[in-house]
Order: C-alpha cells, then structure tokens, then sequence
C-alpha cells in the first residue's frame, strides 16, 4: 500500500527530502485511537513521532518509518489521540512536535537538528553526546561522512587541508575537539580543518592506508597529497595554526633507555642470574614485564621507590627485582607469564605467590614486611552460571546458525565498561532464557584464538555488541547498555516477527 507524503511544518519539510533523496518506501499503518497508538509502541521500543496539524503523524525508528494516518487536530479521532498522550503540534513553531518514546513510555522531546543523520544517531543511542557536526561552534570544521567525500575533499581542494580522524568515544579527541575548532576558525580562507569519524569498520582500508593506529590520528595534506603526520596531543589553538603556516614532519623520538640501563635500585635480571640471585636472596619480590606496556610504565616509579626502601636497607625482610620478559624469556616461559606486569613473591627460591594487588610503594613496602597470600580471584563471567551462552572461535558460527536473534557481546575481562554492562547483559539474558529463538552470547577476545575471531567480527574496543540472524551479522547494537536496553532490543525484534507471522495468516 502506497500514499503520496505531504509536508507538514519545519521538521516534515526537513523529513521529506531527505527521505527521497534516500529512496526510504515508508511503510503505512493505520492507527485509529489510543490503544492502538500503545500497541505500537509496545512492538517499537525506541521511537521518534513527528505530531503535525497539517500531514502525516510519522514514527521514525533506527531501520524503519511508520505513519499514523489519522491525524493530530484533522479530525475527531486525531484529536482524541493526541488529547490521550498530552500533545498540541499547534502549540509549537511551524505546527509540528518531534517526541521520542522508549519502551512504551515517552522519554524526551527531541531538541537535536532535524537532519536524517542527526536523529539517526540520536536513535541509535538517545542518551549519548550529539554528533560533533551538530556543535555551533564547530561551523567552521569540513565533517567528512564518507569515503567519497574525503576523495573529493582532496582532489578538489586547492588549500592545505589538517584532516582528525577520530571516534566518537575517544577521551583526546573529545578533549581536542574544541582547540581543533578555534584552530579552524582562526586559520579560515588559508587552511581547511576538517573531521572524519572512522571509527566504523567500513573504513579499515582508509585507516590502513593512513597509518590510522588510534584516535585521533592527524593528517596533513597538500593538493591531495599526505605529506606529515601532527602529533602534537596537547596542542593549543596558536600550536596548531602556527604549525599549519609551517609544517613539518614529526620529529623522531628518542629511543627509551632501558629500565635497567638507568639508576634504578631495582636488581634487573637475566636469564643467566635468576636462579643464583633467588639463592642469595631467601625473600624477593620478581616484576615481570614488557617495556611497552603501559601498566608496567605507571609502576615502574612506584617499584622503584619501594626498591629504594627495601633494596638499600640493613633489615630489610626482602628485595625486589626485575626482568624483562620480551628479552629473557626463558623465565617468562619458566613462570608461565601471560601478561603484565605479573609480579611474583619467591620464598627460599620457591614461587609462592602471584599479587595483582601490588601496584603501589606503600603495598609492596607493606607486603614485603607481612607476606600473605592474596586474595582469592575474582570468578570469570564464563564460570558464573547464568543465561549466557560463551563461546569461542571452535563453537562460535555453528552456535549462531541455529539462533534467529543472537546479540553477541565482545569483551575483555579487564574492561571496566564490559563490568559495568555484564549484569545488565546477564539480566536479559535470564529474560528471554525460555525463548529457543533468542540468545545472549558473549566472546572473550582476550582467551586462545578469539582475539582473531573478534578481528573478523570487527570488533575495535570493549565491549562490542553485534546482532546476528542465523549466523549472519545483521548490524552493530549502539542502544542503551542498561537491562532495559538490552531487553528492549530482543522484545521489538520479536514483536515485528509475530507482525509477521499476523501478516502471513491473514494473507492465507
């Protein structure tokens, strides 16, 4: 069933070409009073409804748009409706109001622009920031969507062009975001600043091509050609103009000197030195780590200080040393560590303890003079008994082939943000545990060959949530990582599937 679209205020008139433009068929339901109004929004948990006094009551969801055909104000029966649910369209500018309902209940009037992107994202996560583009202040910055664009920008351009390639969550680029456009409005008519979100996987080639390895990653050109990198994090609005009048490549950074290599009172050893040094040495304190990691580098000063203390006093009860991993890796190997720093406690040369807990002077300095033993590990979310099926790189594609709906969550147990969504995914879960069509599935990439099945999947942080039909990833969820989002995810899928099933039985 087809029906020709009127415009209806300022929002319908934004709507509508934009629509067309992206040859969106909107689908036509009639609704004729309130319950079927409720009944609606109990099958589309996450809505936007445009009320208008002059053309169609439109619902607009992530993957769909709906309409009312009775309208608010056009006749009795729209009048009771919107008398029901406490709208007046006649009451606002241009005779439209744009509300948005989640899970059966309203939630808040839509304040963002009316642009199909905007309120496309704004669905796709209505508690989150707006899009860096809907910021006044970022008027005079080029936002770049999509491939193309970028091609164009380049091949078009005759000015030098800064390009910031980053992702919507990243801290620095957040933190950057508002230097990054003074800097535009200061160098603008001489220089374009432009930004691209590449966070989506569908820009792993552009990444690749660019040398893109995190967020933000600054690029600059000249008549379309890359010439330099900007590497400058905590740079000013005049750092970044000053550098765009003159720019120049990074500069190389000076190699890192060696932990042991520099006046550090830890004992640093080696393969050779590590049994005889745990003979001398009835009670030590062993850091295992990476000179790349980034957890060792916070602790190196704290280990140091503790060494300072413990290493160079005349009663001491022990003392601490070091070796690194990625160099003498026969005792890595020995200990079986699999991560860092790991941080061992050897009594009279015997391995008597493993401490993720010390992280700190004044713990490894307490420690030392009370060895205990640590706490008792924290049970892994696989080993807690719950709803969730986890799997890995062996079971993963057979599982999901047998599940209409699956949402899979990506994680790594150390994430905090993974912490905080697991009760919440684990909730949901328990919800739908009796539904043989539905499944909550959950994919530790840090465990065996995962981490190259998460690659595959395009997971690029923690955690990822991706919605497979039978098998095949259907899309990423960005919706609310609450119980309520979780759930209200699965329920709308289902309603549309018993819509469906409705649908076919009266066609028979």
């Amino acid at each position: 069933m087809t029906k020709r679209l009127k415009r209806a205020g300022t929002l319908w008139a934004c709507l509508l070409p934009l629509l067309q433009a992206l040859k969106v068929s909107p689908l036509i339901e009639k609704v004729s009073d309130h319950k079927d109004f409720r009944k609606l929004l109990r099958t589309r948990t996450n809505v936007l409804v445009l009320f208008t006094t002059s053309g169609e009551t439109i619902i607009l969801e992530s993957d769909g748009f709906f309409s009312i055909s009775h309208l608010c104000l056009r006749d009795s029966e729209g009048r009771k409706l919107c008398k029901k649910v406490k709208v007046n369209p006649s009451s606002k500018h241009g005779g439209a109001e744009l509300l948005h309902y989640k899970d059966g209940t309203f939630h808040t009037e839509y304040s963002r622009p009316a642009t199909f992107k905007s309120m496309v994202a704004f669905l796709k996560d209505p508690s989150g920031p707006p899009l860096w583009e809907e910021n006044p202040e970022a008027k005079d910055i080029v936002h770049i969507e999509t491939e193309k664009d970028f091609r164009k920008l380049l091949k078009k351009e005759e000015r030098p062009v800064l390009l910031m390639f980053y992702a919507p969550w990243c801290g620095v680029c957040k933190r950057m975001q508002p230097v990054f456009q003074q800097a535009a409005t200061e160098t603008k008519g001489t220089h374009v600043l432009a930004g691209m979100n590449v966070h989506p996987a569908e820009f792993d080639g552009l990444k690749q091509e660019f040398d893109v390895k995190g967020y933000p990653t600054f690029c600059y050109f000249e008549k379309g050609k890359f010439l330099h990198h900007y590497e400058n994090y905590g740079a000013s609005a005049k750092d970044i103009a000053d550098w765009m009048k003159n720019p120049q490549a990074p500069q190389p950074k000076a190699p890192e000197v060696p932990w042991s290599e520099t006046d550090s009172p830890v004992y640093h050893l080696t393969d050779e030195s590590f049994d005889s040094f745990l003979e001398e040495h009835p009670a030590a304190l062993i850091m295992f780590y990476a000179p790349w990691c980034g957890h060792c580098k916070k602790m190196k000063p704290e280990y140091d200080e503790a060494a300072e203390v413990l290493n160079k006093g005349s009663n001491s009860p022990g003392v601490l040393a070091a070796v690194d991993s990625t160099v003498h890796k026969a005792a890595g190997e020995r200990f079986k560590i699999s991560g860092f720093p790991t941080v061992k406690f050897f009594l009279r040369g015997e391995d008597t303890f493993t401490l993720p807990q010390l992280r700190s002077r004044d713990k490894i300095i307490e420690f030392m003079h009370s060895p205990q033993a640590p706490p008792p590990p924290e049970q892994s979310w696989e080993d807690q008994p719950s709803s969730v099926s986890h799997l890995g790189s062996e079971d993963f594609r057979e599982a999901l082939k047998k599940k209409k709906h699956a949402l899979v969550m990506f994680y790594a147990p150390w994430c905090p943000h993974c912490k905080n969504a697991v009760p919440h995914f684990t909730a949901a879960a328990e919800l739908f545990r009796e539904d043989r069509k539905i499944v909550y599935s959950a994919v530790d990439c840090t465990r065996g060959q995962n981490h190259e099945l998460c690659k595959q999947e395009g997971v690029e942080g923690y955690p990822t949530f991706n919605h497979y039909n039978y098998g095949k990833l259907v899309g990423k969820y960005n919706g609310d990582r609450g119980e309520a989002g979780f759930i209200g995810f699965m329920r709308s899928l289902r309603g549309r599937d018993q819509e469906k099933v409705v649908k076919k039985k009266e066609e028979l």
